[in-house]
């Protein structure tokens, strides 16, 4: 039954483990995705957060250019030829527009600004950018006879009757260095704009390794080429796009889009802690249910493997119990014909080397008793005699009724020949001390015969025939006694007597 308890356990087991491997593995493909999908929203996040600052910017210089709109459109209907007028106009825009700086030149780069002063420009990068592209808009420079100061020389192109110049309007990058001064990120954020070669025009926020250098390209280079020729070539196409670098021991991510003029690129760079985090909170509920859902599968799939077990367990013991029926015999509760053979032939095909014994037991004159006493009182000499005779055996050896008035007594395991001689002796006092009745009672005999297995027959037919044998030497001699098959263990008996 144990054995049978532990087959139904391994049935369930394996295809429940099998069930819950495959859930397994389907929730963790989910959290796998879920997490992609996490990692995904925060950087879309990050681009949208970029793009933000990047509008901001450009809605500086936008704003610069609208505003000079009104003394441009001066300038060309009264002309310059009223330098006072000129320096009117300049200073009022410096005062409306946040520019640190305006000026206004001929095409051969001389002019003045808006303190009246004569300037010429003509050597400067920018100022020969101007005469290289008509279209131009924005040229970033860095001036050095001005502090040093880092600008982005807005132009607007002056076109009068009979003469054409440049109004330069210089936005100090100092404006943007104020653009994050209130980081919605840790303190490690930092945002750039660089142009087209990586070299970085201006920096807000915190100060980072990645900023030590004049160029942010071959700063990231150094430790991260295969990353940098990817954030290259996706500057080449206007891309967005974010990428994951480590410079000096520190590690960040790199997000990164287009300014929409020049080829200049913003970057705002955050460390790789504040994303994980930010990754961890866009699916904190997400793992949390996927926690809770494991939990419910796995103990789902616990309650239905019990239940499933137990079920089938008990299954088994009702099965059990109808066969212990079918297998009793209904008058003595002892086993009826059917299972005494079938058992005892199971345990000779598992054990043909033990040593056993085999009794056929007769009543004697069972007849006369049903004749003289009733039937009743015979049914009542067998019910006892099963009662009693189950009861001087182990509960491993095998005792039926196998006839009307016929039992079979199979010992197991008997060791040598004492042992033999001993289960022999105890069958026979047994008869001699048997009664039946409750109120008459009556001391019925039986003529019996043995059988030693394997010695007398190796299989249940010849052993039945050997044991039968002697129950006919035992009715030869007069009943009331026990006679073995062989006349060695006969002879054996006499002599201990």
């Amino acid at each position: 039954m144990e054995n049978q308890n532990k087959s139904i356990a391994f049935q369930w087991i394996i295809p429940s483990a099998i069930l819950m491997v495959v859930v397994l593995i389907m929730l963790f493909n989910f959290s796998t995705k879920s997490s992609a999908d996490a990692a995904d929203a925060v950087s879309k996040n990050l681009i949208e957060v970029t793009e933000q600052y990047e509008q901001a910017f450009v809605d500086e210089l936008e704003t610069l250019k609208m505003v000079s709109q009104p003394i441009k459109k001066l300038l060309e209907r009264e002309g310059t030829d009223n330098r006072g007028r000129v320096v009117e106009l300049l200073d009022a825009l410096a005062a409306g527009s946040g520019a640190y700086k305006i000026c206004f030149c001929d095409t051969n780069g001389h002019g003045l600004n808006q303190l009246g002063e004569d300037i010429s420009v003509a050597d400067t990068d920018y100022f020969q950018a101007i005469l290289n592209s008509a279209n131009v808009s924005y040229i970033y420079t860095e001036e050095e006879n001005y502090l040093s100061q880092k600008a982005i020389v807005v132009v607007e192109h002056v076109v009068m009757q009979e003469d054409k110049g440049y109004l330069l309007m210089y936005y100090p990058m100092d404006k943007f260095s104020k653009l994050m001064t209130k980081s919605d990120f840790d303190v490690n954020a930092f945002l750039t704009i660089v142009d087209a070669e990586g070299n970085i025009m201006g920096t807000s926020g915190a100060s980072s390794k990645l900023l030590e250098g004049a160029n942010l390209m071959e700063t990231v280079e150094g430790e991260n080429p295969e990353v940098t020729r990817t954030i290259r070539n996706r500057m080449k196409n206007g891309a967005r796009g974010n990428s994951n670098v480590t410079v000096g021991g520190a590690s960040y991510m790199l997000v990164y889009v287009p300014v929409g003029t020049n080829q200049w690129e913003m970057f705002l760079g955050v460390s790789q802690a504040y994303v994980d985090r930010q990754i961890s909170l866009q699916w904190e509920h997400t793992k949390s249910m996927l926690t809770s859902l494991i939990v419910v599968v796995f103990i789902f799939i616990c309650v239905v493997m019990v239940v499933n077990i137990i079920s089938k367990i008990r299954s088994n013991e009702k099965k059990k119990q109808l066969e212990d029926k079918a297998d009793t015999d209904l008058l003595t509760g002892l086993n009826n014909k059917l299972a005494t053979e079938r058992k005892i032939k199971e345990f000779m095909a598992q054990n043909p080397q033990a040593q056993s014994m085999m009794f056929m037991v007769d009543v004697d004159n069972f007849k006369k008793i049903n004749d003289t006493m009733g039937h009743a009182f015979g049914d009542e000499v067998l019910r006892s005699l099963g009662q009693q005779i189950g009861g001087i055996f182990r509960a491993s050896d095998i005792i039926g009724r196998i006839g009307g008035d016929e039992f079979m007594i199979f010992l197991k395991n008997i060791p040598n020949a004492e042992a033999v001689r001993k289960e022999a002796k105890k069958v026979e006092n047994f008869f001699r001390g048997f009664q039946a009745g409750e109120y008459v009672k009556y001391a019925a005999t039986a003529s019996i015969g043995v059988a030693i297995f394997p010695q007398e027959g190796n299989d249940f037919e010849s052993l039945y025939k050997a044991a039968d044998q002697g129950v006919y030497k035992a009715k030869k001699r007069g009943k009331n006694q026990l006679a073995f098959y062989r006349d060695e263990w006969e002879q054996e008996k006499k002599e201990e007597v």
